[in-house]
């Protein structure tokens, strides 16, 4: 599945253009790799996901194409979650 589909259908963003701009603005990672809106995302991987101060880094324990909002969540694990200094 891509990065930015993956992205929504999890709920971890709201919305499948937003996964796109982080992704286009090289703020999400996939295994240690920038990554683009179409990286193909598989069981085991992990996305850090930068958004304002907070990154989120998550491991990716299931792929489904629909999956209701409550059962968004067995989608993926959280392995971190910390707050990021902005460069100036």
């Amino acid at each position: 599945m891509r990065l930015d589909k993956y992205l929504k259908v999890a709920r971890i963003l709201k919305r499948r253009t937003v996964s796109k701009e982080l992704a286009a603005n090289q703020r999400v990672v996939v295994n240690g790799k920038i990554a683009k809106p179409s990286t193909e995302v598989n069981v085991g991987d992990i996305i850090e996901v930068t958004f304002g101060s907070r990154c989120l880094v998550v491991k990716v324990l299931e792929i489904k194409d629909v999956v209701k909002k409550n059962d968004a969540s067995v989608l993926y694990e959280v392995v971190e979650e910390r707050i990021v200094e902005e460069n100036v």
